[in-house]
């Protein structure tokens, strides 16, 4: 079966919450961008996160499922932040083909002081620590799993550091995250958050092409040790065109995926592919809850009992499951 592509302008939108496959042959670059609606607004609805962590958790699901929704296998990919600040912990868990769960663990009292003293950006609410990228293919696969420092002042900057030390690709990031205010059909105060992002990497057929000179490690090509390689101009131009990509036009559903690509990329003939939808889905079941209580000892067991049932509450989707301690009796 062969693959739908697109040329820009044909009719046809991906919309909210799919991310859309592209690909500028002109630039050799591929990317995937995409738009966050009620998905976002159900995940950071259901926790009530303060302001500035509900922004951090929204980048990581953006960045996640741009990531994610490439996997050409069955599988999990995992982003994960564990630090010293006031967001100590950050998971946002994508499986193919398109569902998604995410949390986000926080000191309040440490959160509230950083919007008091307005120290509130990604490296100081994370802190110091590491930024990992899991892939799961499954039980009887290894996990493939990459970490780096967290080092940059946003998300972004983190996870382009990730693709130079760990995939030694060419990658450009931009996250972007609204939180807006209207009325519903009643006249009634609603507010709803939205999020988007767009990754771009530089894959030229020739591989002394992708070399770029702030990729460390590896081997230089043959016959240019020690020497300067200069930024490629096709991937120069590629960085200059997303370098004015605005936040606004990442989250604003009246741009759009498919109208932001025609303004970055129409002179270089950029194609997209079918859209992939992606879902506010978690993989939490009473059932697979039950497995883990029953390989609890008696004690345990005793320990968790509140008025007389086990309650065990999911922290990604927040969802309560009682069990009766009879249950696991024997």
């Amino acid at each position: 079966m062969e693959t739908e592509i697109r040329t820009l302008g044909e009719p046809g939108f991906a919309g909210d919450d799919c991310v859309l496959p592209f690909e500028v042959d002109g630039l050799d670059v591929r990317g995937r961008t995409v738009q966050l609606g009620p998905m976002i607004d159900a995940i950071l609805g259901r926790h009530d996160y303060p302001e500035p962590v509900a922004r951090l958790l929204a980048e990581a699901i953006a960045l996640t499922v741009l990531l994610g929704t490439s996997l050409k296998f069955e599988g999990k990919l995992i982003i994960q932040t564990k630090g010293d600040g006031p967001v100590d912990l950050m998971v946002a868990d994508f499986t193919t083909p398109g569902s998604l769960r995410a949390y986000a663990r926080f000191d309040a009292e440490r959160v509230a002081a950083a919007e008091r003293d307005g120290t509130t950006s990604p490296t100081e609410l994370l802190g110091n620590g590491v930024l990992a990228f899991t892939i799961d293919q499954g039980a009887y696969m290894q996990r493939y799993q990459g970490i780096v420092e967290m080092k940059g002042e946003t998300l972004e900057a983190m996870a382009e550091t990730y693709f130079r030390q760990s995939e030694q690709i060419p990658t450009i990031v931009r996250l972007a995250v609204a939180e807006l205010f209207d009325k519903d059909e009643d006249g009634n105060p609603r507010h709803s958050w939205r999020a988007g992002g767009i990754v771009v990497q530089f894959l030229p057929q020739a591989p002394d092409r992708m070399r770029q000179p702030d990729l460390p490690g590896g081997d230089e090509p043959e016959g240019i040790e020690g020497l300067h390689i200069p930024d490629d101009d096709s991937w120069a131009e590629a960085k200059a065109l997303v370098a004015t990509v605005s936040p606004g036009e990442l989250t604003d559903p009246e741009v759009g995926a498919e109208r932001l690509l025609f303004r970055l990329f129409h002179e270089r003939g950029a194609r997209v592919y079918p859209p992939v939808p992606v879902y506010d889905q978690c993989s939490c079941s009473r059932e697979r809850l039950g497995e883990v209580l029953g390989g609890f000892s008696a004690e345990e067991l005793a320990a968790s009992v509140e008025d007389g049932v086990i309650t065990v509450q999911c922290e990604f989707c927040s969802t309560a499951y009682r069990f009766d301690p009879s249950e696991f009796e024997g």
